[in-house]
């Protein structure tokens, strides 16, 4: 039996490298390149823009059956979930991925293939995440590899946008696994090198405005919702934000109008604010409210007599908490040394991903790449190359095992 009981966790990575049946996943990893494409292309082509994961869900639900895996299922939230048994309960070990894209409905996600690149909207971001689920279940049933603990495999919703990690929310703090989770391993895009260990905090509203509207002319003097978003972006880019704690904040879109010589009667922005530091994301959600509050009044207080004032609608539409895993954790160490047997240097970074749930709530967690690489990520241009893939995919499955450990 190996698990991270040994010495430590480079002793526990060592001990699974010289197993036979790791040594034969992993070479498996290898001979089914082309099937990952494969799958890959048919999961990226199954749309999943922002609150309609439905359709690739049930495709994942119907591919995690066919590999064996048991009770599987469709959580309350959309979640797709599927239970590996180990030979004891504990420990429960999360392997994720996440199903969205942030594309919206009506987007072409048809793949091509280009010199040996995979383009399309939302194929490494997080196709790649979503095909390592596939491949580690896969080569864990092919190659008998029992664990002591349980493996919990899901397919998230609403990691992107607007979903607010809904998915990681529930699974970790409502659902029927919460409170069982004993580590929570992320699969997000691609690489071998870098372990996200630390939690980017951030808040993120929707300011709309309403006014009467009018005529530019004729009905001058009345409030405009454009002039006082204007004030409100003037005012959050003077804002003076730190370089450490690394702080930031974007206005993403605005809205409103209908035309040159019209007042509008309504207007609207989205904005996002972070930081690595709690307290001073807090200071700069505060300033921003603020701000809201005065470019309101100061519209206000200037609008001709008689006429109606502009009314303020802020809602706040995201909230990621922050937090780490601690660099000393088991479960940093071990992704670490699982990540220096590929013959790579650990990169340590922060960054907002589902694990940013279980961090929260203290569960140990990481977020891994998937093996290959990508870019334009977030864009109509995206792309994934999947040579060095495998690499990837022993990362993860090493870090699995370590901290499952196997019979």
């Amino acid at each position: 039996m190996i698990s991270t009981s040994a010495t430590n966790s480079a002793t526990a990575i060592e001990e699974l490298l010289n197993d036979e049946r790791v040594r034969a996943a992993s070479q498996l990893f290898s001979e089914r390149a082309d099937a990952y494409v494969d799958e890959q292309i048919r999961l990226c082509e199954i749309a999943a823009p922002p609150f309609g994961e439905g359709p690739r869900a049930e495709y994942f639900a119907g591919r995690m059956r066919e590999l064996g895996l048991s009770e599987v299922q469709l959580d309350e939230v959309g979640n797709c979930v599927a239970w590996r048994p180990g030979s004891v309960a504990e420990p429960l070990v999360v392997l994720s991925a996440h199903l969205d894209t942030v594309f919206p409905a009506g987007t072409d996600c048809t793949v091509r293939r280009e010199r040996g690149r995979l383009f399309a909207p939302g194929i490494g971001d997080d196709g790649c995440g979503l095909v390592a689920l596939l491949a580690i279940a896969e080569v864990l049933s092919r190659g008998d590899i029992r664990t002591n603990g349980s493996l919990l495999f899901v397919a998230t919703v609403g990691e992107e946008g607007e979903g607010n990690l809904r998915g990681a929310r529930y699974l970790c703090a409502q659902g029927p696994w919460a409170g069982k989770i004993s580590s929570f391993i992320s699969f997000d895009g691609p690489g071998v090198a870098r372990i996200t260990h630390a939690a980017l905090g951030s808040r993120r509203y929707r300011l709309e405005l309403r006014g009467p509207g009018g005529h530019s002319w004729g009905d001058f003097g009345v409030v405009n919702p454009v002039h006082a978003l204007g004030r409100v972006i003037a005012k959050l880019a003077a804002y003076p934000a730190p370089a450490e704690p690394r702080t930031t904040f974007n206005v993403g879109r605005i809205e409103g109008g209908k035309g040159v010589n019209v007042i509008p009667v309504q207007a609207a922005l989205d904005v996002d604010l972070r930081s690595v530091d709690a307290d001073e994301l807090l200071r700069l959600d505060a300033f921003f409210r603020r701000t809201a509050r005065e470019a309101v009044m100061e519209e206000n207080a200037g609008r001709r007599a008689g006429t109606p004032p502009l009314e303020l609608d802020l809602r706040l539409t995201g909230e990621r908490p922050g937090g780490e895993t601690p660099l000393d954790s088991p479960i940093t160490h071990i992704a670490a040394d699982a990540t220096l047997a590929m013959g790579y240097k650990p990169i340590f970074d922060r960054s907002s991903t589902d694990s940013n749930v279980p961090i929260s709530l203290g569960i140990p967690a990481v977020t891994l790449g998937a093996g290959g690489t990508s870019g334009c990520t977030h864009t109509l241009d995206e792309w994934y190359d999947p040579r060095g893939r495998e690499e990837g995919l022993t990362r993860g499955l090493l870090t699995a095992l370590a901290l499952t450990g196997i019979c």
